[in-house]
């Protein structure tokens, strides 16, 4: 494989990796309040996290860039704030990812929680538990099956995620070119045997990852998550 292979392969798992931690540490107090609400909020919650699921990735990527661009909400932010832009940058793709593949950990954990016993609840809560506790040492350890999935998920999306990156982050190498837009590459310049190569480490990866949650956990970590798979 070619160095620049290589580096757009480090740059996707450094993307994935950042993404699924950001998505988890969001993703979790999240799904626990859209769960546990029956506020009017929650209902539109719901609605703005499922429109990944629905909308062409070209679409987001497309009015992520232009709230990144100097006119733009977060660009005049960044530029108050002595920040450089997001648009084509890592921290941009980073920011792009966690909205796109925002239903794929929410949707998991919704499911997971949403399966806890209200029985178990009700009496933790009569032993003194707030919230948080609630959170943290019932419904988590409760819905282990649900957060791997989601974290999986989460994972394996902005692995393969291809039109959000192209449009907010372009094909900067070292900084944004990742192993879907260095694949695009290799077809545009009719390099097959490149891009073969490349896609084929990619199908092994996931393969790996996949048989690996299903050999510990079983298939139930999907099927008891009630996803929807990219």
């Amino acid at each position: 494989m070619s160095p620049e292979d290589l580096q757009a392969l480090w740059l996707t798992v450094k993307l994935a990796t950042s993404t699924t931690i950001i998505l988890l540490i969001i993703g979790l107090p999240l799904s626990w309040w859209l769960v546990r609400s029956q506020s009017i909020a929650a209902t539109a919650f719901n609605v703005l996290i499922a429109l990944p699921l629905v909308l062409p990735p070209t679409v987001i990527g497309f009015y992520l860039l232009l709230a990144m661009g100097p006119s733009g909400p977060l660009g005049a932010l960044t530029s108050t704030a002595g920040l450089a832009p997001l648009a084509f940058s890592f921290p941009g793709l980073v920011l792009g990812s966690v909205i796109y593949s925002l239903p794929f950990v929410v949707q998991p954990l919704q499911a997971g929680f949403a399966a806890v016993p209200q029985s178990v609840l009700d009496a933790s809560s009569s032993l003194g538990a707030d919230p948080k506790s609630l959170l943290l040492r019932v419904a988590i350890p409760m819905s282990q099956r649900a957060v791997v999935a989601a974290g999986v998920l989460g994972f394996a999306h902005t692995v393969g995620e291809f039109g959000v990156v192209l449009m907010i982050g372009g094909n900067i190498p070292g900084e944004t070119r990742v192993a879907s837009v260095q694949i695009y590459d290799h077809v545009e310049a009719l390099d097959y045997a490149g891009a073969h190569q490349l896609s084929l480490i990619l199908v092994v990866f996931s393969l790996v990852i996949l048989t690996l949650v299903y050999r510990v956990w079983g298939g139930s970590v999907f099927t008891q998550s009630g996803s929807k798979s990219a």
